[in-house]
């Protein structure tokens, strides 16, 4: 492994050259327009894996925008397999005139290179093609057998993507799924995320009567659907945030002191918090901290309420109707259906007589938690460890990963989730970035995991 090390280092600059050409090509995979963009990007890819040394790399189609798919099964029957995911279309790159570059001219800014995907997620998935080719050119290849599934609609909802994988089960099969489209804690701090929510989207209409009135005539008399609406919003939660569905809590694990111990290690600022998320103070459950609150807690919030009149000037209106549309973040082992099934039951059952309610199911996916023990988390604990200089921590993200809870249902794996961002790399919004020194540490940490893993597992 000494050698694939070094040939990493020695090939740094060349990297970095590739990976600013494939960052050129504009796949944006929400855009009609850019399709050949999007082809292009495919395209690109599958001949760099073949260049590094896979035996196979295939453009193949779905319903939508095409995957990647390229294997190297070169270290036999007997060695694990690891299914590499990433994705290789992007976000718009909209407002064009917040960025200070082009923002499909990848340009250095001192350790930083700036274009949109340079951490979402070209940066990040490049980092295995390039481990892989510096197996190739020391060893012959990896020491475990590789399979790497690249998708171009991740930024676009993935709509043909679980589909492809269930069409796919015995082409996909893996003992692990890794996985690099997370951030690390800092840029010496690394982390290692082994728990990320679910979701559950709903969207509330109140009608009351038939048609808008008058409130000075039926005033009193009618029951204002904008009122009773945030009459039943406010008898969702408690002033602490508990939620008071029933039920809603019945599934949610308790933090274990081993993982509140964790959370405890993770550098936290909350005057910096406070002052990043403009607001005047924390607030929350009180029997669990910031961190807590905001990454292995369930929570339900507001994301958008309407009706009436809301133009300049006033009118005096009593409403037929009342909108809000309402998102439950969710842990582990809560089951998004189920949830928003006691979200619609509970909304029916506070409602008077007065109104009707009708709810409508936008949105829902798994949380995911992974076993901490397992052989590829010991091997990322390892790889993070040698390369850094320091041991990764153990968090849990507040956000989703799709794809994570689908390679559990669908190809019954676990994922190790091994990002290299850094929490500023303003994804989705100008001015993208990938810290420089990150990405060829990358390529190191995800060599030493494929040699530990091939002897671990």
């Amino acid at each position: 492994m000494i050698d694939t090390l070094a040939y990493a280092r020695q090939n740094q600059e060349r990297f970095l050259e590739e990976l600013r050409e494939f960052l050129r090509i504009p796949s944006i995979s929400t855009q009609p327009e850019r399709e050949a963009d999007i082809q292009a990007a495919a395209v690109w890819l599958r001949d760099r894996f073949l260049a590094a040394g896979f035996t196979r790399a295939d453009v193949m189609p779905t319903g939508g925008h095409p995957v990647v798919y390229a294997e190297w099964m070169a270290a036999g029957p007997n060695a694990p397999t690891v299914l590499v995911y990433g994705h290789y279309d992007v976000q718009p790159p909209d407002p064009l005139d917040e960025w200070d570059s082009p923002p499909f001219e990848p340009t250095v800014k001192g350790d930083s290179l700036v274009a949109r995907g340079a951490s979402d997620d070209k940066g990040q998935l490049y980092i295995h093609v390039k481990a892989a080719e510096a197996f190739r050119h020391t060893a012959g290849a990896p020491p475990v057998n590789l399979k790497c599934l690249i998708e171009g609609e991740e930024e676009s909802g993935s709509p043909s993507f679980a589909p492809f994988v269930r069409a796919h089960r015995d082409l996909l099969a893996a003992d692990v799924a890794l996985i690099s489209d997370t951030h690390i804690l800092a840029e010496h701090l690394p982390s290692i995320v082994y728990a990320l929510r679910g979701l559950a989207y709903l969207e509330v209409t109140v009608t009351g009567p038939s048609y808008d009135l008058h409130s000075g005539i039926y005033g009193g008399a009618v029951n204002n659907p904008i009122n009773e609406l945030c009459r039943m919003i406010s008898r969702l939660q408690a002033p602490d945030g508990h939620v008071l569905i029933p039920g809603f809590y019945d599934c949610v694990r308790d933090l274990s002191p081993e993982e509140r111990q964790d959370s405890a290690k993770i550098p936290f600022d909350r005057e910096a918090w406070l002052e990043e998320a403009g607001a005047a103070t924390d607030w929350g459950e009180p029997d669990y901290t910031i961190v807590e609150r905001a990454s292995a807690r369930p929570t339900l919030d507001v994301n958008g309420i309407w009706g009436g009149y809301i133009e300049p000037g006033a009118k005096t209106v009593l409403p037929s109707q009342a909108h809000a549309k309402i998102s439950m973040r969710l842990v582990p082992d809560q089951d998004h259906k189920e949830i928003s099934r006691l979200v619609a039951d509970y909304l029916q059952s506070i409602a008077p007589p007065s109104v009707s309610v009708k709810i409508k199911v936008l949105h829902g996916g798994e949380g995911a938690i992974v076993d901490r023990e397992s052989a590829a988390m010991r091997a990322a604990f390892k790889a993070y460890s040698e390369t850094f200089g320091v041991d990764p921590v153990f968090v849990r993200e507040g956000g989703s990963i799709p794809v994570v809870a689908m390679f559990q249902r669908e190809l019954g794996i676990e994922a190790v989730l091994m990002g290299f961002g850094l929490p500023d790399d303003r994804l989705h919004s100008p001015n993208e970035k990938l810290h420089i020194p990150n990405f060829h540490r990358g390529i190191e940490t995800v060599i030493r995991f494929l040699a530990a893993f091939g002897e671990l597992g």
